[in-house]
């Protein structure tokens, strides 16, 4: 005979008057956390008692009831009750729905009560916030009836974008709430599902990695060209940002490239007209000017306008003050508030009166012109005052010739505007076999060192002598032998657009700098600038020579395409073969001169064994182990963490050691080894023609 079950008795419930209960001394909890005691009151208040409390009677020495009753679970609704009973908002004797125990133990009951009970899912919040909003109630209601932020409501809300799919997913604890927020980047169900069904088999895939795969073909709000035009008038133009629930509203992805291109079009054309008007002759703007667009051009010399006697009187009250809050609170002791809102409007106003404008002669801005792009973070860069060759005054009674003019432009000045230029793509070749680096990415590196040479040559005058003297007895002695790297002429080398953001770097900027110093010391025709040179102490005469020595360096790699490209191949290898040899008397180390292996510059464009040697050589084969399950772009992104600060380079921008004679061109390093192949190639088909 089967034993029958005993029936479940449910604990009896009643109304107790407040005045009755006591706080027990058995509540296991003691760390305050969650909802405070005023909110919790504040939603009773509103709402009234959603759940009984648990009580017990309170029995005297005897063992009797007292007619009082002990609260050892629902503590916290109990405070509650209290403060609004102390602030006259419910009678002390208002009855409160109770759940009377008596069997078992106190603490047991607290204790269930607090671990039994599971927080709401996030997605049961969103669809109850959902239902809260087609009710009519605003997420600044709702966010103050549930005690949350309103960018948590709002971002709850966020996931009606994610397709109904992947909300069940999700439900079902299939895919995290980190990746399920990342699918909220766009509104597309389609292209999430695509997206989910494209990375579901992995092990872990992180919330990054979807946002990429869904924003892949969208603009950063980071990037440069979105600053300079700003999200509000790319909104205003009728674009789309995409944002997920990380996302503030200065961040996000622009939808329509091809809006932005033109929006900065615009505002560059507008700007390049505006400066036209000032009377120069010709504007150039472009996103990314090339390097050396300045080069052949003079630069001609404004006159900075001094203060008025005004601004000067006020200047000196602005510097007397800021020093005397300096020497009150120089004791380094917190400045109060309204002091250290002064100092940020003295500082603020004194910024403006030292920022004085240049002003240039109308006969010279005739002929000269100006140079637009943007710098790394989306500010306008302007470069005024290049004449061109073609432009420089000429002997009385000839014709200078007339210059195209542009209709548009009340001072007749051209303006000529550019779109950004083509991101280039990386090779995303799987082969284990490490490859030789393509030539397009060796040409960029050896252009960045190229810039890095001349600037390190620049500050070693005694290095650019000898390299001077070297050059010389070459072209004497040995007009048809080797070939060195610095080309006395002067000749430069054309970078151009050879890698982006040249003109930004900084070894770029530190040549710029030192070249319009010397220039504007130096005068223009020959014999005062003769005077001028023999008047130098020998020290300025060296620092001079090592600066124009510096800007015939020419450490280029330039791929041979051709046939006859068989003696180039030869020269490239004992151009770089000499570049190696003058980084090391300058002692040019490219990882303390400020290069880092990024995504942009390196890791994206090889393949996944170039980026596993990297890790391989800069921390080891443990720490490269733990990389190679990434695929590539996760790979180059996590390869560009481990390898900052370690010092590690590619090959082009390693210094060798030079042990032997510059001129014995041995062992060519791996990058130029095609090159060399194909010049032996060359060699020996034309041995065979013969």
């Amino acid at each position: 005979m089967t034993k029958t079950l005993p029936k479940l008795v449910l604990s009896a419930s009643r109304d107790i008057p407040f005045s009755q209960l006591v706080l027990s001394q058995k509540n296991v909890r003691r760390v305050k956390a969650g909802l405070s005691i005023e909110d919790l009151a504040e939603d009773i208040y509103r709402r009234t008692l959603l759940q009984s409390i648990n009580v017990r009677p309170l029995l005297d020495a005897d063992g009797k009831e007292t007619g009082m009753f002990e609260v050892p679970a629902g503590g916290r609704r109990f405070r509650a009750l209290e403060l609004l009973v102390k602030t006259k908002r419910m009678a002390k004797d208002q009855p409160v729905p109770c759940v009377v125990r008596e069997a078992g133990i106190a603490e047991e009951d607290s204790l269930a009560e607090n671990v039994m009970r599971v927080a709401l899912h996030p997605l049961d919040q969103f669809r109850a916030f959902s239902a809260l909003i087609e009710a009519g109630l605003s997420e600044e209601d709702i966010a103050a009836r549930f005690f949350v932020s309103v960018s948590t409501v709002r971002q709850r809300l966020r996931l009606a974008s994610v397709s109904p799919t992947l909300l069940e997913i999700y439900g079902e604890d299939g895919i995290t709430l980190e990746q399920l927020m990342a699918f909220s980047v766009t509104d597309n169900h389609a292209r999430q599902e695509q997206v989910w069904e494209q990375v579901n088999q992995g092990h872990h895939v992180p919330a990054y990695h979807i946002r990429r795969l869904l924003t892949e073909d969208a603009i950063s709000a980071s990037d440069r060209r979105v600053r300079f035009i700003g999200i509000d008038a790319y909104t205003e133009a009728g674009g789309y940002v995409m944002r997920d629930l990380f996302s503030s509203d200065e961040d996000g992805w622009l939808q329509d490239p091809a809006l932005v291109e033109l929006l900065v079009s615009e505002k560059l054309s507008e700007l390049a007209q505006e400066i036209g008007a000032e009377g120069w002759k010709w504007v150039e703007a472009a996103v990314d000017l090339p390097y050396g667009c300045e080069r052949g051009k003079r630069r001609i010399v404004g006159t900075t306008v001094p203060l008025t006697d005004d601004e000067q009187a006020r200047r000196d009250v602005l510097v007397e003050e800021y020093d005397r809050i300096g020497d009150d609170y120089g004791d380094g002791s917190d400045l109060p508030d309204e002091v250290d809102a002064r100092l940020t409007e003295i500082d603020a106003e004194l910024t403006a009166l030292n920022s004085r404008p240049t002003v240039y002669d109308p006969d010279d801005m005739v002929r000269a012109g100006v140079f637009i792009s943007l710098t790394h973070d989306g500010r306008l860069r302007i470069d005024r005052g290049y004449v061109r060759p073609e432009d420089e005054p000429v002997a009385e009674g000839q014709n200078d010739g007339a210059h195209e003019t542009n209709p548009d432009m009340s001072d007749g000045a051209t303006v000529t505007v550019a779109g950004q230029a083509a991101p280039i793509g990386g090779d995303d070749d799987e082969d284990e076999a490490i490859k030789p680096l393509p030539d397009r990415l060796v040409s960029e590196l050896t252009a960045e060192r190229t810039l890095a040479l001349r600037d390190a040559l620049a500050n070693a005058p005694q290095a650019a002598f000898l390299a001077l003297l070297h050059a010389l007895v070459l072209a004497v002695f040995r007009p048809h032998g080797t070939h060195g790297c610095v080309q006395i002429g002067v000749t430069q080398a054309w970078l151009g657009n050879v890698a982006p953001n040249l003109r930004e770097s900084v070894w770029s900027q530190s040549i710029q700098a030192r070249h319009e110093n010397w220039g504007e010391r130096l005068p223009d025709e020959p014999q005062p600038l003769w005077d001028a040179l023999a008047a130098m102490p020998q020290d300025e005469q060296m620092a001079l020579l090592a600066h124009c020595v510096s800007q015939g360096v020419n450490a280029l790699f330039e791929p041979s395409k051709s046939y006859d490209g068989r003696i180039s191949a030869h020269g490239v290898a004992q151009r770089i073969a000499a570049a190696d040899a003058l980084a090391a008397v300058v002692g040019l180390d490219m990882a303390e001169a400020g290069w880092t292996p990024t995504v942009d510059n390196y890791l994206g464009r090889v393949t996944k064994p170039r980026i596993i040697e990297a890790v391989r050589e800069a921390k080891g084969d443990a720490t490269a182990a733990l990389i190679e399950h990434l695929k590539k772009g996760d790979m180059a992104r996590e390869a560009e963490r481990l390898l900052g600060g370690t010092g590690w380079l590619p090959e082009p921008l390693r210094l060798p050691v030079i042990e032997a004679n510059e001129a014995d061109i041995a062992d060519l390093p791996d990058f130029l080894a095609d090159d060399a192949e194909q010049a032996d190639a060359d060699d020996a088909f034309a041995i065979a023609a013969e």
